[in-house]
């Protein structure tokens, strides 16, 4: 069995290799998640705009659930308040 022999590669050609390299790389990661065509930037652009979507969605339901909670006890409080008054003055 021989022994391999050392191969000596100069600057310039290993930043070459090591950005074909990572652009080879860059393309299979695209690929296996279905992002290599042309429509990849659209589509990564509509996934972000629906995810804003949801993000203000959820925060509006949040709103929407305080103000109904705040609503219901102050509701709550002048049932309570009135009945008090008219058990009062009878």
């Amino acid at each position: 069995m021989s022994e391999a022999s050392p191969v000596l590669v100069d600057l310039g050609e290993l930043e070459v290799l090591l950005d074909r390299a990572a652009e080879e790389g860059a393309k299979r990661a695209l690929s296996a998640i279905g992002l290599e065509d042309g429509r990849a930037a659209a589509d990564v652009r509509d996934l972000r705009e629906l995810l804003a979507a949801w993000r203000q969605a959820k925060r509006a339901a949040w709103q929407t659930a305080v103000r109904f909670v705040t609503t219901v006890v102050l509701a709550a409080l002048l049932a309570g308040l009135a009945l008090k008054a008219k058990l009062g003055l009878s």
